[in-house]
């Protein structure tokens, strides 16, 4: 391919067929094909890509071959020829003889959903962690697929599903990879160890973290710049926040807890995705109280959540102390939704991220999950272990000596004292 033709080719928008396969078993296992479409549709175009139209095709099985059958093969050729298509998009998973079988008969560059999602994150990473995470999960998906690709890499000189690692590196063999993979996974295990120190420190200081977790685009990011004030990027589409962002919250009692941000989650979320983002992620096990962010406007408000919980139950973080937020109150309103939503009270709460009130409540409800009991400790006066734990379990409202004794009266919550405070049973009086 000439240096003309890379750059016009470039600058040309990718035009997209999409394409999903509906077997009985899908069928039974109660997935909503429809839904996931309108998701795919919408990661298209988060990618940069225009969605000409949509097929769907009824089979018992998958073929082995082309994936779709051979009829709808032609029939996807003919469609892509009318429409002037130049990428077909699989809402499902392909093999890399399934890609080249494809692109073969249709002359078209073939992308799969989980292809599209690691593109998508691509775009998105910014810090070194992010970069480091998505190159060594495009890597795990390419290497099984290497002989797949061969007309990926130099279609079209880039776009959706050559962003990230880069041409050069996707063409070399493929102990040129796993070693790449090696060194990545090595840059990535001293992030991790950097993170884990960090965490450390952030616990021994007694600092409090709520994090922030929910399906992608349900609006975390808002709630993290409507209550923080901070500079966070927002926007309407699909993973617009991929790399987390902490800030601090005050509550009404004007005591500061650390509010996270974490990367939103997604139906069939790519497992290498996950594995990559282990260590992101795990910034929910350490938060004290977890704030599950729901679109409650969203018809597929149940099934998202049950998403989220799935990938937290993975995580290991499924019995974190929750709240449920059901976020974007206004939209609901609009679409005469309000009805159909938890009664706020317990662990629900109806909100919306643009009103002040609402606003005020969630502050509210994250103190009262927070807050705990007051205690009085006597201490020996000698232990100063023992003291810097009371003060570390709490917020020390008074303090006494009395001869070997040393009295305090702190006020602890749940969370601290469980992380620091159960050595000190025998001294509470």
């Amino acid at each position: 391919m000439n240096g003309k033709t890379y750059e016009t080719n470039m600058n040309m928008a990718e035009k997209a067929i999409l394409i999903s396969l509906v077997t009985p078993d899908d069928k039974r296992g109660g997935a909503d094909h429809e839904h996931s479409l309108q998701e795919l549709a919408a990661l298209a175009e988060t990618a940069g890509v225009e969605v000409l139209t949509a097929l769907t095709q009824n089979r018992e099985n998958v073929d082995s071959k082309w994936f779709i059958g051979k009829g709808k093969v032609q029939e996807v050729k003919a469609l892509a020829d009318e429409l002037g298509a130049t990428t077909a998009i699989f809402d499902q998973e392909l093999s890399g003889a399934q890609v080249r079988n494809l692109e073969e008969a249709l002359d078209l560059k073939i992308v799969d959903r989980t292809q599209l999602i690691l593109d998508i994150f691509a775009g998105r990473a910014k810090t070194r962690e992010g970069i480091i995470q998505v190159e060594l999960a495009q890597l795990s998906y390419l290497l099984p697929r290497l002989s797949g690709h061969g007309k990926n890499l130099s279609r079209l000189g880039g776009g959706i599903g050559t962003r990230g690692p880069g041409e050069s590196k996707l063409e070399t063999d493929r102990r040129h990879i796993r070693g790449r993979i090696s060194d990545l996974k090595a840059q990535l295990e001293e992030v991790v160890r950097h993170r884990k120190l960090h965490r450390e420190r952030r616990r021994k200081s007694g600092v409090i973290q709520v994090a922030l977790v929910g399906y992608t685009n349900a609006g975390k990011s808002t709630l993290l710049r409507e209550l923080t004030q901070a500079d966070v990027y927002v926007e309407n589409q699909l993973f617009a926040t991929l790399d987390p962002t902490s800030r601090a919250l005050t509550l009404p009692n004007g005591r500061e807890v650390v509010l996270t941000d974490t990367v939103g989650f997604i139906q069939n979320l790519p497992h290498d995705l996950v594995a990559a983002f282990r260590a992101t992620l795990e910034e929910v096990l350490e938060a004290d109280l977890v704030l599950h962010v729901i679109d409650g406007s969203s018809p597929m408000r149940d099934e998202q959540i049950r998403v989220v919980h799935h990938i937290l139950g993975e995580l290991g973080a499924a019995d974190k102390p929750m709240v449920m937020v059901y976020n974007k109150k206004d939209l609901c309103r609009e679409k005469g939704m309000l009805p159909n939503l938890p009664i706020t009270g317990g662990d629900n709460l109806v909100i919306s991220a643009y009103e002040i009130e609402d606003l005020e409540l969630l502050r509210q409800t994250v103190q009262d999950k927070l807050s705990g009991d007051t205690l009085t400790f006597h201490l020996p006066a000698e232990r100063g272990d023992l003291i810097a734990l009371a003060y570390r379990s709490g917020e020390v409202l008074r303090q006494e000596v009395n001869e070997d004794t040393m009295k305090l009266t702190v006020h602890v919550s749940k969370q601290q004292y469980e992380q620091h405070g159960r050595s000190l049973q025998p001294y509470v009086h």
